[in-house]
Order: structure tokens, then C-alpha cells, then sequence
């Protein structure tokens, strides 16, 4: 990915260099040329087109601060009602995760969330343990942050 980011820079700026124009919009226009000369000659090699995975990060971190804010809100109705009605408790969430990164930003992104908290992953890296503030239903707690942070997560970094 690296290197096909590096190469589009590199076209960008030879098509300013043949412009003889180092402007913002000639830079512009070259790097879109070569994303475009990099996406057609990206079939004869076995590596993922490097857009793919940027527009994955990008949709992983717009999911990220959704569930943010609606943490945010639901944990502000808690703490400001008059009368606190949560059931606290730990799930063991299963990972399809593998990687000690993957497993970090995972954790990292459930313990920034709002009323819920990372506390241990299991020795074999199967289970990470969380705290969540009010649990109605555990399934669907583990059931969300898999389609959601951990799909996020594997698309980005496989």
C-alpha cells in the first residue's frame, strides 16, 4: 500500500514537473492521473489497490466517531436522569481479530467509547473481557461491535 502511495506522489509530481507547474490544482490533477494509471496497472499484481484501504479507514473512523457521539449522548441521559437505571456487567467477546495491532486498536476503541471499558484479554488472544455500564442484551452488545469496530478493523488492516 506504502508503495503504491509513494509512486502516486511521485506521478503527481512529474505531471506538475512536465506542466511546469508546481500550483496546488496541477499537483491535484496528478495525483488523480496517476491513481488512475495505478488502478488500471494494479490487475496484473496480486496487491489490493492502496484506495481501498485508505476509503476503509476513513469509513472506520466516521464509524468510530458516530458510535462516539450516541455513546456520549446515552451516557449524559444516564448520568443526568433523575433516578440511574443501568445493570453493569463483563461480556467475553470472541475475536475474529488476530494480530496483537488489531487487538489493540480494538480494545482501544471500545475503552474510548463511552460506558464501556477494555479489561483483559484472554491468554490464548481468543476473548477480550469488557465492562459495559448497562447491559439489556450481551449478545447484541457483542453482536454490534463485531459487524461494526471489528469488520471496521480487519478491512483496514488485511
Amino acid at each position: 500500500m506504502s508503495q503504491q502511495l509513494l509512486t502516486n506522489i511521485f506521478l503527481a509530481l512529474f505531471w506538475a514537473w512536465l506542466q511546469d507547474s508546481f500550483h496546488v490544482l496541477d499537483i491535484f490533477t496528478g495525483f488523480l492521473i496517476g491513481m488512475a494509471i495505478l488502478y488500471v496497472f494494479n490487475r496484473t499484481q496480486k496487491q489490493d489497490f492502496y484506495m481501498r484501504k485508505i476509503w476503509a479507514a476513513i469509513k472506520l473512523l466516521a464509524l468510530f466517531t458516530k458510535e462516539l457521539i450516541i455513546a456520549n449522548i446515552i451516557v449524559a441521559s444516564q448520568v443526568l436522569s433523575p433516578r440511574l437505571n443501568i445493570s453493569p456487567g463483563v461480556i467475553a467477546l470472541p475475536l475474529d481479530v488476530k494480530s496483537d495491532l488489531e487487538i489493540t486498536i480494538l480494545a482501544n476503541m471500545i475503552s474510548l467509547t463511552p460506558g464501556t471499558l477494555t479489561m483483559d484479554i484472554s491468554p490464548d488472544n481468543n476473548y477480550l473481557y469488557i465492562h459495559v455500564f448497562h447491559i439489556e442484551d450481551a449478545e447484541l452488545i457483542k453482536k454490534n461491535i463485531k459487524e461494526s469496530f471489528e469488520k471496521g478493523i480487519m478491512e483496514v488492516a488485511r
